[in-house]
């Protein structure tokens, strides 16, 4: 029960709410719709005071909305649009703090997870695979999410799958193969099984041929093979995002090295890729896995011992191991060898 004095003093929080985060929606989007490549600096710059001024979650919210609303369209986006938004939350993510890049990801990861799985006709998928690929590109998230990306899609290997394949190859492939050639080498392996298993399920065969000669030219280090490659821009802007991070730690060590399995899992098993994060949710080892864990055994000790035990309260089978290896061990070694088994 809620009194009504106390309801009315509610009802007019909520309102005042309402209004600042109306009022920070319109100005994060003021900026948004002016962003561009000359004036990124002045405007990651006031992104930055906004963070300042606001509440962390308020601002990772309102940006993601925005981000998303106008990155995600059923057309394709064009490629340096995409890369100029996405540079954005970068930078943010490198001189804010890292929990602007992970909002963002983990937003962008289930909603293409999501799509993947309802078949929808428009470009929403790729624009989203567009945005994990320049996340990648601009060191805000690891290659061990991308080979987990393309490794679901092989796994599935749909038409719709194949032109997303192509699609993510030609914008990170040369990158991967840098960064873990030995992962890729596998991924192409598997790609060719699928393909030669596959063979009677498609009637065109030459989306797959293709995807195969590309994977072939990323694997012989062969940018000629693959029409359309152009690495410049996303050089430009790398070069543009090195002078806009203030700290020197804009490369490896802010990437999130987080799988797709965590992230479509955050909620239930929280997120430990963000420093500090809370989390309330059920316990991440269910009370069955505990059960089902054997119990300690530290070989035969005396009756006296574990009365002892008993005696002093050691109420659980951890704690009376542990005391038991304590009073009965020889020395220190003989000891840690007992409390390490």
């Amino acid at each position: 029960y809620v009194p009504p004095q106390m309801r009315k003093v509610q009802e007019t929080l909520d309102d005042k709410k309402r209004e600042e985060l109306g009022r920070l929606k319109k100005m994060v989007n003021g900026l948004i719709n002016r962003l561009s490549e000359p004036n990124l600096s002045s405007i990651s710059g006031q992104m930055e005071e906004l963070y300042m001024a606001n509440s962390r979650k308020d601002m990772n919210d309102t940006l993601t909305d925005i981000l998303m609303n106008a990155c995600v369209t059923a057309v394709a986006m064009p490629a340096r649009l995409m890369m100029e938004h996405v540079l954005l939350v970068s930078i943010l993510h490198h001189n804010v703090g890292i929990e602007v890049g992970a909002h963002f990801l983990e937003a962008v990861v289930k909603k293409f997870d999501e799509l993947c799985k309802s078949d929808a006709e428009g470009k929403e998928c790729e624009n989203l695979l567009a945005l994990i690929a320049h996340l990648y590109n601009f060191h805000v998230v690891h290659c061990l999410l991308i080979f987990d990306i393309l490794k679901k899609l092989v796994s599935t290997f749909t038409e719709k799958e194949i032109e997303l394949i192509l699609f993510l190859l030609k914008n990170v492939g040369f990158s991967l193969r840098k960064d873990d050639a030995l992962a890729l080498k596998e991924l192409i392996t598997e790609a060719q099984r699928k393909a030669s298993t596959a063979e009677k399920k498609f009637q065109d065969q030459t989306r797959v041929r293709f995807m195969l000669e590309t994977m072939l030219a990323l694997r012989n280090n062969d940018m000629r093979k693959i029409p359309g490659y152009d690495p410049e821009p996303v050089e430009r802007l790398r070069k543009l995002q090195r002078a806009l991070v203030h700290s020197s730690g804009s490369g490896k060590d802010t990437q999130l090295r987080v799988s797709l399995e965590s992230l479509l899992s955050a909620d239930q098993v929280g997120r430990w890729w963000i420093v500090g994060s809370s989390w309330s949710g059920v316990p991440m080892i269910s009370d069955t896995k505990s059960q089902a864990q054997p119990k300690l055994h530290v070989g035969k000790v005396s009756s006296k011992i574990t009365e002892l035990a008993r005696k002093l309260r050691m109420n659980t089978d951890i704690r009376r191991s542990i005391f038991c290896v304590l009073m009965t061990s020889e020395d220190f070694m003989d000891a840690f060898e007992k409390l390490l088994k």
